[in-house]
């Protein structure tokens, strides 16, 4: 994600203000719309990702696959952490400051239950024993077809919000990234740990970790200033976040699942239905496109960042027997305490049977995924399985 993404929930005090911009919006909207469909026009995506990042890369894509699938009609201008931060990327799309955006969803938890819910089972790629090389690809097409085609409530829950869902992306399996040693229950015990949703700061809890909400943002001077002692990311970022910097220590093999709360490619509800039916379709593929490079990066630069960890100096311990044993009954607890949890605080009765709607998805893409062998033939699995399935005349209207 923490991805050019993973994230904690934000405590409310530091939460964006969505301010009442719609004025500006509304013009911006009405002087695109003059422009007609037969005339280029130039969205705008904005990222809070860092520039020769994961996320930095994906939006490049985005920007070219439309240009190229609209044949020409669409271009995107992207805005690499420049015109909104993560955490303030829902009210950006909401009042029109960008066209497009990436959206790290767990920030809000109470704007998008029904999508979180989804998105805080990634653990169960540790129960389902998906490879970690392919869980978190599995993870971000499962993800999109729930979204997609199972789930109108999650769709409405984005369009309160003036934004459509466009589709999901995963980073790679989560470690522990320390300023100290951690190998074992007894070191662990205590240590301010930073957590990148509610399902991991339940499991530091678990651990006898103290979990520690707090921006993937403010992750480097946490970790450089003592303000935490580890981290639960996924090891690309120790080059996206340059944590690599203030990182001492990398514990392996906790089954910590992935990060899969990142819309990757949302779009404002306004300038969507202002779309032909064939420049939706683009932003569909380009949304495809963004979403699988980022998926893939983040496998693929798992293993060459902790390559380059050790190469620095950077210590890499395997979590003890105890210490996985420990995690992995905390998992299988925890899809209980899942459905409980979002029943109780979000009113969502049916929490269980979505659970269970999701899980075979997830074990179908497992699959799905096992023999893709580059991001241009993950795009084609995610388009074919799930983005070129929306039916463009219903979606968001």
């Amino acid at each position: 994600m923490s991805p050019i993404f993973p994230t904690a929930t934000l405590p409310r005090a530091s939460r964006p203000r969505w301010l009442p911009l719609m004025a500006v919006s509304a013009v911006l909207i009405a002087t695109a719309a003059l422009a007609g469909p037969a005339q280029a026009r130039e969205l705008r995506y904005a990222t809070g990702a860092t520039p020769n990042s994961i996320g930095g890369s994906s939006a490049e894509v985005y920007a070219n696959t439309l240009k190229e699938a609209s044949d020409g009609e669409l271009s995107a201008k992207v805005y690499l952490m420049s015109l909104l931060n993560f955490a303030e990327m829902p009210g950006g799309l909401n009042n029109g400051i960008t066209d497009v955006g990436s959206v790290i969803y767990p920030y809000f938890p109470s704007e998008f239950p029904y999508t979180n819910l989804i998105a805080e089972l990634s653990m169960l790629t540790d129960l389902l024993d998906a490879p970690a090389g392919t869980a978190s690809l599995a993870y971000a097409g499962a993800m999109s077809e729930y979204v997609f085609l199972h789930c109108p409530k999650c769709q409405a829950e984005w369009q309160q919000q003036n934004q459509l869902y466009g589709g999901g992306a995963a980073a790679s399996p989560y470690y522990l990234l320390c300023n100290t040693p951690v190998a074992t229950l007894k070191q662990l015990a205590g240590k301010r740990t930073r957590t990148g949703g509610a399902q991991w700061a339940r499991a530091a809890d678990a651990l006898g970790a103290t979990g520690v909400s707090m921006s993937v943002n403010e992750v480097y001077e946490g970790l450089g200033q003592g303000a935490v002692d580890c981290t639960m990311q996924a090891a690309p970022e120790l080059t996206s976040f340059n944590l690599k910097e203030v990182v001492t220590d990398i514990t392996r093999g906790i089954p910590l699942g992935i990060y899969g709360g990142l819309a990757g490619a949302n779009i404002n509800l306004d300038v969507w239905r202002s779309l032909t039916e064939a420049q939706r379709r683009a932003h569909l593929r380009a949304a495809a496109a963004a979403n699988a490079d980022t998926s893939w990066l983040y496998a693929q630069q798992d293993q060459s960042n902790l390559k380059m960890a050790a190469d620095r100096g950077i210590r890499i311990h395997q979590a003890d027997a105890d210490l996985v044993g420990k995690a992995r009954r905390f998992i299988e607890n925890d899809m209980k305490t899942i459905a409980a949890n979002y029943q109780k605080k979000y009113g969502i009765e049916d929490a269980s049977q979505r659970i269970q709607t999701f899980r075979p998805l997830l074990e179908k893409w497992i699959g799905l995924v096992k023999d893709v062998d580059s991001s241009e033939a993950l795009e084609e699995l995610y388009w074919e399985e799930a983005y070129s399935k929306v039916d463009v005349t219903r979606y968001g209207q």
